[in-house]
């Protein structure tokens, strides 16, 4: 069974940082396109950023601009994004999430469209 737990979300003033994580088990994580994704209240989910841990190329929606950056640590199974000047436009749920759709999926560009599998979600919070 895949599961995906996400974790680090708080309340940051603007300009600040913050560091999610997404721990995932139940998979075998390197064969699976991997994402980052977030909804802010009255607005649909966005596609933030996307990695394949098997390969390490990263992929970020255009809003981020250099400021978000996804990473994987595979001998512990988890997954990162660093959130670094944060506006109060991030304030959102942010979701982990995977596809078994694999690398494709994610050098495709369909990542953004959304995954089979997430997580519940950690709320990001900031205020100016």
């Amino acid at each position: 069974q895949v599961q995906l737990v996400e974790s680090g979300g708080g309340s940051v003033q603007a300009g600040g940082s913050l560091r999610l994580s997404c721990v995932v088990s139940g998979y075998t994580y390197t064969r699976y396109c991997m994402g980052w994704f977030r909804q802010a209240p009255g607005k649909e989910r966005e596609g933030v950023a996307a990695i394949y841990p098997g390969g390490g190329r990263a992929y970020y929606a255009d809003f981020v601009k250099g400021r978000f950056t996804i990473s994987q640590d595979n001998a512990k199974n988890t997954l990162y994004l660093q959130l670094n000047s944060l506006e109060p436009d991030d304030t959102a749920m942010y979701y982990c999430a995977a596809d078994e759709r694999g690398e494709k999926y994610c050098s495709g560009g369909y990542w953004p469209l959304g995954m089979d599998y997430w997580g519940k979600g950690t709320l990001v919070t900031i205020s100016s």
